[in-house]
């Protein structure tokens, strides 16, 4: 199987445990995520099966909407509520002004720390395997895009928000970020990604439904490679033109600088880009 699989993430289970379960449900061994979720999150998972593993890093590049829950006073060591209570604060109340104030700060591009439970690496470790042993390194701040920022729900010791924001954005990280303008700490309680690129909720699908469909051989939940994005079609003419673009030469084509769905014969070849007139093989089939 080849495609690209728009999960709907439940509470509880690691972005793992939803790649070990397919595996058994499709009997298929090549599948990759797009972007992890962390157990306590739910939502949008999006899982590249077979040759459409060759896509993941553009996936993952696509923005992502969450709905995030915090809860201020209190900041625990995984920045979530799978970690223990490091600090309290006896600020356990802020105003809705202020708090509107401090999110309007946060939109935009902004240099975030990545939190120490998190899989990225150093020297060679994930930072998550240091934090467990009780050490903490010096991370790097990384420049990441705050699109979107507002309150859905407020109340003293709470708040609820709906963010847009751009690949390697840890939510949790911003809701520390937050709590810390606060100067009240905050902690994240919940968080459901509802969108990622165009793809949300509405066309996911939950591991118990991939399971009955496939055991009505109904493949629907599976989006073929060439189907989901929603680049501009191009038709390639001539075998030579083929074989130019399937070496990873370029081939003249006059049209507007982008990326293409590339097709000859109808038969989907990959996705090209065009540069001055050039198109350019950037992911084959």
């Amino acid at each position: 199987m080849d495609g690209i699989i728009v999960v709907k993430k439940e509470k509880g289970i690691s972005s793992f445990d939803v790649i070990r379960s397919l595996r058994k449900i499709l009997q298929e061994r090549k599948i990759g995520h797009t972007g992890t979720l962390d157990p306590l999150a739910t939502g949008v998972l999006i899982l590249c099966v077979g040759k459409a593993t060759r896509l993941a890093q553009e996936i993952e590049a696509e923005e992502k909407i969450y709905e995030a829950e915090m809860k201020f006073g209190y900041q625990t060591d995984t920045y979530d509520l799978e970690g223990k209570v490091i600090v309290e604060s006896p600020k356990k109340e802020v105003s809705r002004e202020e708090f509107e104030r401090v999110l309007k700060k946060w939109k935009g591009d902004i240099l975030q720390v990545p939190p120490m439970y998190s899989a990225i690496k150093f020297q060679g470790k994930k930072l998550y395997e240091l934090a467990r042993k009780g050490l903490e390194v010096e991370r790097e701040a990384r420049k990441v895009s705050i699109f979107e920022i507002h309150t859905l729900e407020f109340q003293q010791t709470k708040a609820k928000i709906l963010t847009k924001v751009s690949k390697g954005t840890y939510i949790r990280s911003l809701i520390h970020d937050i709590g810390k303008d606060l100067e009240s700490f905050a902690t994240m309680t919940a968080l459901n990604r509802i969108q990622v690129g165009e793809h949300t909720l509405k066309n996911a699908y939950t591991i118990s439904e991939i399971h009955d469909k496939m055991k009505i051989y109904d493949f629907s939940f599976c989006i073929p490679v060439e189907e989901y994005f929603s680049f501009p079609i191009i038709e390639l003419k001539g075998e030579k033109n083929k074989i130019l673009f399937e070496n990873g030469n370029t081939v003249i084509f006059e049209e507007k600088d982008g990326k293409y769905r590339v097709y000859q014969e109808k038969v989907f070849l990959g996705i090209g880009k065009i540069e001055n007139q050039r198109l350019k093989g950037y992911k084959y089939f």
